[in-house]
């Protein structure tokens, strides 16, 4: 198996290995979900490469990498995805999707749990650095099953995730629901040592004013 290249040298990394860090930091907090897209402009290949090659790095349990991925871009197949029983309909307006095919195998599924969210997250912030937006989508019950017939993927695999790709654009007039938005302060949400006893760090405020999805 091959290894991670850099391309700096060691004496231009800052501290995480790559960039300022606040600006990083910055970066990581301001991933949002995205559920309408612009459907006549493509993701360019380059991008995608590049989200499946991070994808393809990411960490799993004991190194397993039980996944595979399936790009659709075809808009028939889109929309019939969609309408699979699930929470994918962001798929019917996507540029394009990413299916995750998990290995399936009983005796990991906690893991394959846990890894399957991670890959998630990282096709997303992969996907946002070139300014991509994503949304992560699930297939349930039925869904699952009709989701394999329609991508050919063989029974014994675990196909409950998909990810839409694409530039946002505006919801339709009523279309989007009110959310939420900003973030808990962290005062509500850290203890330190017991649970109860909360931490002493001082509060930052949350000012990005950004919809919680």
């Amino acid at each position: 198996m091959d290894q991670p290249r850099s391309e700096q040298a060691a004496t231009d990394r800052r501290p995480n290995g790559y960039a300022d860090p606040s600006a990083l930091v910055g970066f990581l907090k301001s991933l949002r979900s995205v559920r309408f897209f612009e459907q006549h402009k493509p993701v360019p290949e380059n991008v995608l490469q590049d989200v499946l090659e991070v994808a393809r790095w990411s960490g799993s349990a004991r190194n397993r990498q039980p996944w595979e991925f399936v790009v659709v871009g075809e808009r028939g197949t889109l929309e019939s995805l969609a309408a699979c029983e699930g929470r994918a309909a962001h798929l019917a307006n996507a540029a394009l999707g990413i299916v995750l095919v998990m290995a399936g195998e009983p005796e990991f599924f906690e893991q394959e749990t846990f890894d399957e969210g991670r890959l998630s997250e990282r096709i997303s912030l992969t996907a946002a650095s070139y300014g991509v937006a994503s949304s992560v989508g699930w297939f349930k019950g039925q869904g699952r099953e009709k989701a394999k017939e329609i991508l050919g993927i063989p029974q014994s695999k675990l196909v409950r995730t998909v990810l839409s790709l694409g530039y946002p654009t505006s919801p339709p007039e009523g279309g989007h629901p009110a959310l939420p938005k900003g973030r808990k302060p962290l005062s509500e949400l850290g203890h330190e040592e017991r649970y109860g006893q909360r931490r002493a760090s001082a509060e930052r405020t949350d000012v990005d004013g950004a919809r919680s999805s």
